[in-house]
């Protein structure tokens, strides 16, 4: 027994001696750790003496700034520099422009570097509220800042899992019917954007700011309404091209009326994604789709279909352009008022009235009104030009 009890006591003396050899491994090895992160945020740990240019665009947040300083080699962490600033509270004194900026300085010297405007050549695009992602793209190249070619290969393509509201959008393979991955997301703004930068970046800045203006408020109401985000983009782009205005909530009210359950009226039927060939109308099959591919023929059957609102039951399959955040909200949760509450149709003159209607006889009735409307403006024009 005596002999047993000295073995064991060995045997646990040996287990000791590892696990105190694994603490001093571990104790060595965050040692090691703090004083590398002590050095990098010194700027020791960078030996080199060079110079480089890092461009910093427009509405860059911390973690855009640390990873292109870190893919530049000014900075090796780009983790632990964003730490930094907030511990030095500084994130809102940086700034975008082009910085020259040396490999070995310290991150304090970077913060004040960075928190000087610098000058840079900028061009400014004003994107309005229902511009199609296509207009965009030539927005773009007539700017002089990228083909726009490469920038719809980019918004459609590229990866943007960065921004919260890309992770609900489907893929192209699980979506085979939608005509443009990015159509819808590209949020119209005015943007400062640097010359000479990249495309992604380019699309970034769109994209960030329509992750900016979905706020998870709204996301919980789209749970709550079984709503999912394409859906919501894509009744609002509808709701920007068939009012942007002051309609905006009767409108999304009489095309929600459509698409409940049970509705007798279950098609948007809508002029603004038809079936219908004419430069009259502002029709995004016509003025969009039929161009992208060389000619209204050789538009995909199952593409054509599934974006003609009068054949198509429910909703196409994406957006129609790119909407502001009014026609978004009125899409969510519309406030409409009592003539267009229960109502499944409307109609507008050219005097920019609406008149909404629950039956087809009522409607046909409006829609004979607002002819009387239309073509009194043209007799007045008449007159007037004699």
């Amino acid at each position: 027994m005596a002999h047993k009890n000295t073995h064991t006591a060995r045997k646990k003396g040996g287990v000791w001696k590892i696990l105190l050899a694994l603490l001093l491994v571990i104790l060595l090895a965050a040692g090691g750790a703090v004083l590398w992160a002590k050095g990098e945020i010194r700027g020791s740990t960078r030996k080199q003496e060079t110079t480089v240019t890092v461009s910093i665009p427009q509405g860059s947040g911390v973690a855009s700034i640390a990873n292109r300083l870190k893919e530049a080699g000014v900075i090796r962490s780009a983790y632990l520099f964003r730490w930094y600033v907030g511990q030095q509270g500084a994130a809102k004194k940086l700034q975008y422009g082009d910085f020259t900026l040396e490999c070995n300085v310290s991150y304090s010297q970077l913060i004040t570097q960075l928190s000087q405007y610098a000058k840079a050549e900028s061009v400014r695009v004003t994107i309005p509220e229902g511009t199609t992602a296509i207009a965009i793209a030539r927005k773009m190249e007539e700017a002089g800042l990228c083909s726009a070619q490469d920038f719809l290969q980019e918004a459609n393509q590229g990866d943007f899992s960065q921004f919260a509201f890309w992770q609900y959008l489907p893929e192209d393979k699980e979506a085979p019917d939608r005509f443009m991955k990015c159509e819808g997301y590209l949020f119209p703004e005015t943007y400062e954007f640097l010359k000479g930068d990249t495309v992604h970046n380019y699309v970034a800045t769109f994209y960030a700011q329509f992750d900016a203006r979905i706020t998870p408020e709204m996301y919980k109401e789209l749970e709550e309404q079984d709503m999912t985000l394409p859906q919501l983009i894509t009744l609002a782009s509808f709701v920007q091209e068939e009012a942007g205005n002051a309609q905006d909530s009767n409108v999304a009210q009489v095309f929600r009326n459509r698409l409940a359950e049970g509705s007798p009226y279950p098609r948007l039927q809508s002029n603004t994604s038809s079936h219908i060939q004419s430069d009259a109308d502002n029709n995004y099959l016509w003025n969009w789709v039929a161009p992208y591919y060389g000619g209204w023929d050789k538009i995909p059957a199952n593409i054509l279909a599934a974006y003609d609102t009068y054949s198509c039951t429910g909703l196409p399959a994406g957006p129609i352009s790119n909407p502001g955040i009014a026609a978004i909200r009125a899409a969510l949760d519309p406030q409409p008022d009592e003539e267009a509450k229960d109502a499944y149709f409307f109609v507008t003159d050219r005097k920019g009235n609406y008149y909404y209607a629950h039956t087809l006889g009522e409607h046909n009735a409006n829609c004979r009104t607002a002819a009387a409307v239309n073509r009194s403006m043209d007799a007045s024009s008449e007159s007037a030009t004699k």
